[in-house]
């Protein structure tokens, strides 16, 4: 038995030869001439890649995760690894760029328009012109629902906190089990319920978020739950100090439900984490199949009925994906928007905080309580004021979206003909559609992994060294594929950011925003192994962070919106991105993107709370 590793560990690089002697040509080596990039000048386009890679669970993620954390794997196995999926393309550059490892742009200056309508206006009038959810067929429960409820008297919040106590209690008996929220406090839940009560009783709220049940990603830290990042060796003890955004929640009369699942310290997109204090979340709209990570558990908590808006973060998609993959909205914020104070500082220059809602117009309110600048967090300190101008308006007219139809069509046949018609729709409302190119994709595509990885690597090393056996498996091998990027690596990665933030700024100055499907695909089905050993599927990685990366590494904002369902019922969505600081000109479009899907499905797993 000793030997059965010597034996089984050289399989697991059997594919990676094959695949390079037989299946890919050679690309040339860090010994090879280096491509030079002239400064400002895109290089020639290419395609945007798909890799492929064996699914791994059971028995061949145990194997696999071992082998890459031996001399074997790092010396042979991980650097096949890393040719195969060209992630050694920044050591063939050269790029003359200086690098940029804080993507922070200065705001525009801009003129004062006095007689705009103010923030609090423009979310009065979101409130009141929504829709009656009870007027035509199904719709999901938001905020406006709470609060007329609250204002005719006919539920209180303690009332509600009592509904969702009991949806709680319920979730974890199911088969199988939601697993969204995976820590709430019942005294903890009641004591804020019967606050917002009084205050309602008493006519003095203290803003729309007033007795709204939230949640937040297990990244934030959030009194008095443990502060776990989606595993089992952080947060032994109970947290004493709440995160800026969970104190602003707090600060603004929100009901906190409880701290939500999320992937295992952020490493994955899937949503997949068999440790015993969180399990794997299911999609409310298909049981059997992922949420989306990293913040699995506030999109499935959303989409479930739980809470109409949860909080997550995004380093490469969190908020994103899950939020596209259980069909309901999802911002990502200009990097450094939102504070991020608080939250488990997995990659510095990557995450930005976000709300998942059940509508943009939720979005919107909750973006206009989060975004401020933080004393305490050293990013977006001077960003211009945070305001929602011109979404109310009644048409997109005089709006620009730039579509890249190349990398546009890089999707699934079903995605991309509902994104299509979704686009169509956009222009039938006055915008006009310009084509442009989005250069340099492959790179970065690369340079966001090798920034990411590097610096959770960083984060990480202790806790790598530690707690190595208490990590999944997947998070293993992630990490252990970190470690192989350098220094070299990582600068050229920056310079790559430095590059296509310039790139951007040109694209901008032509249109208002970039429009892109939000995944490439709808989400994947759980095996059954991956309830005991989690998965890795690195093409599945790769395909599902497609459309996000650019927007991570760059600091733009992103907005994704339901706009359909594939035929075997699960959700589609379209991504809207735009210049630093302008969320305004996602959610107006936002707004009026949602209008496109006819009917909402209701989801399989639905908690009507108000009932």
């Amino acid at each position: 038995m000793a030997l059965l590793p010597l034996i089984l560990v050289p399989l697991t690089v059997l594919p990676a030869v094959l695949y390079l002697c037989c299946g890919r040509r050679h690309t040339g080596s860090a010994a090879a001439v280096l491509q030079r990039r002239e400064p400002g000048r895109p290089a020639a386009r290419s395609p945007p890649r798909d890799t492929w890679a064996p699914r791994l669970c059971g028995f061949w993620l145990r194997l696999f995760s071992h082998a890459v954390n031996t001399a074997f794997g790092q010396f042979l196995l991980l650097p096949l690894l890393i040719r195969m999926h060209n992630l050694s393309l920044m050591r063939s550059l050269d790029i003359c760029e200086d690098p940029t490892f804080i993507p922070e742009v200065a705001a525009e200056v801009t003129e004062d328009k006095s007689e705009a309508k103010s923030t609090l206006d423009i979310v009065k009038q979101l409130i009141d012109s929504r829709p009656d959810s009870a007027s035509s067929g199904f719709s999901f429960k938001g905020i406006k629902d709470y609060l007329d409820c609250y204002r005719s008297g006919k539920l209180t919040p303690s009332q509600v906190a009592k509904n969702i106590i009991a949806t709680l209690e319920d979730c974890d008996k199911s088969t199988p089990p939601l697993r969204a929220i995976v820590q709430w406090d019942r005294e903890q839940i009641m004591l804020m319920a019967e606050a917002s009560t009084a205050r309602y009783r008493n006519k003095c709220t203290l803003s729309h978020l007033d007795g709204i049940p939230v949640c937040l990603k297990e990244e934030f830290k959030v009194v008095p739950y443990h502060h776990r990042v989606g595993t089992v060796y952080l947060g032994t003890e109970p947290e004493t100090e709440d995160a800026t955004v969970a104190k602003k929640l707090r600060e603004a009369g929100a009901i906190i439900i409880g701290v939500s699942n999320m992937h295992e310290l952020g490493t994955g997109t899937t949503g997949c984490n068999p440790n015993r204090y969180h399990k794997i979340p299911r999609n409310p709209y298909k049981p059997n199949h992922f949420t989306g990570g990293s913040s699995s558990g506030s999109a499935a908590a959303v989409a479930a009925g739980l809470c109409p808006v949860g909080i997550g973060t995004d380093g490469g998609g969190s908020v994103r994906i899950p939020a596209s993959f259980c069909g309901v909205v999802g911002l990502k914020g200009t990097f450094g928007r939102i504070s991020c104070h608080g939250s488990y500082p997995l990659s510095y220059s990557t995450v930005s905080a976000g709300p998942i809602c059940t509508s943009v117009a939720d979005a919107a309110i909750v973006y206009s309580i989060l975004a401020e600048p933080d004393p305490l967090y050293p990013y977006g300190l001077k960003q211009p004021k945070a305001t929602l101008s011109d979404m109310c308006a009644p048409d997109l007219k005089g709006l620009k979206l730039g579509v890249d139809w190349t990398f546009f069509k890089a999707c699934d046949a079903e995605v991309l003909t509902i994104c299509e018609k979704a686009v169509e729709y956009l222009k039938s409302l006055g915008a006009s559609v310009v084509e442009v190119t989005l250069p340099e994709m492959e790179e970065v595509k690369i340079a966001h992994v090798i920034c990411i990885l590097s610096e959770m690597r960083d984060m990480l090393q202790p806790d790598f060294n530690k707690h190595f056996q208490e990590m999944n498996l997947e998070t293993r091998a992630t990490l252990a594929l970190a470690s192989q990027f350098t220094a070299l690596d990582y600068i050229t990665a920056n310079r790559q950011r430095t590059r296509s933030m310039r790139f951007l700024r040109e694209i901008f100055t032509t249109v208002n925003c970039i429009v892109t499907p939000a995944v490439a695909s709808t989400a994947p089905r759980i095996h059954e192994s991956d309830l005991l050993t989690g998965s890795n599927d690195t093409s599945f990685i790769v395909q599902s962070m497609r459309f996000m990366q650019l927007a991570n590494l760059t600091g733009i904002p992103g907005l994704v919106v339901p706009v359909g369902y594939s035929t075997a019922g699960l959700p589609i969505s379209l991504q809207v991105m735009g210049k630093w600081w302008d969320e305004a000109v996602l959610l107006r479009i936002g707004l009026k993107l949602e209008q496109f899907r006819n009917q909402t499905k209701k989801p399989s797993i639905y908690y009507d709370i108000l009932a």
